[in-house]
């Protein structure tokens, strides 16, 4: 996934705003794990005091308290941490819409454009392991070019079909369907 929970505009760091604006954890809890509560809630005590201390102080507070939920909040994930980003970064095409899903309830643009995706990327491989499949008796290395467009084609849509169906952060497959790399 592009940079985006650890973005100074990212989903953590906005539910970390609205915490320390209202004075209350409670928000940013719900992005970490159960067993980060403690850090989080240390780390919002002594943010909310240094707040108060002047507009440097209030600045400094609030970043430090924000890359600590980040990081928490990406070990919960078991992602590693590697500070926070810009505000502003390219997301791609999807972040975006399905932000706008969540927000509406309207799932069609986002559906769409996965569904588009998907069938130009199954069509535009298979075109690929075709072509190659007329040239495959040639040789050797024709061969070899297409056996591995074609165990591409394969693997990329076992691997596709388990992103679909598990979850976004890998911790665990859906039942029934194996997500490991086979080929």
């Amino acid at each position: 996934m592009p940079p985006h929970c650890d973005t100074l505009d990212g989903p953590v760091v906005n539910a970390a705003r609205r915490s320390l604006e209202a004075g209350k954890a409670d928000e940013v809890l719900a992005y970490a794990p159960e067993s980060a509560e403690p850090e989080i809630r240390e780390a919002f005590a002594l943010a909310s005091r240094v707040r108060s201390l002047g507009k440097d102080a209030k600045e400094l507070a609030d970043h430090s308290f924000f890359e600590t939920v980040v990081r928490l909040h990406r070990a919960g994930e078991g992602a590693p941490y590697d500070g926070l980003k810009p505000a502003g970064l390219d997301t791609g095409p999807v972040i975006p819409l399905a932000e706008r899903a969540i927000e509406s309830g309207d799932v069609e643009e986002l559906r769409d454009v996965l569904s588009k995706t998907v069938q130009e990327q199954v069509a535009r491989r298979l075109a690929h392991v075709q072509e190659l499949a007329r040239e495959r008796d040639r040789d050797l290395a024709h061969e070899r070019a297409w056996v591995s467009a074609m165990l591409d084609l394969q693997v990329w849509s076992h691997h596709l079909y388990g992103a679909m169906l598990g979850p976004a952060h890998g911790k665990h497959s859906p039942k029934g369907h194996a997500t490991d790399t086979e080929g």
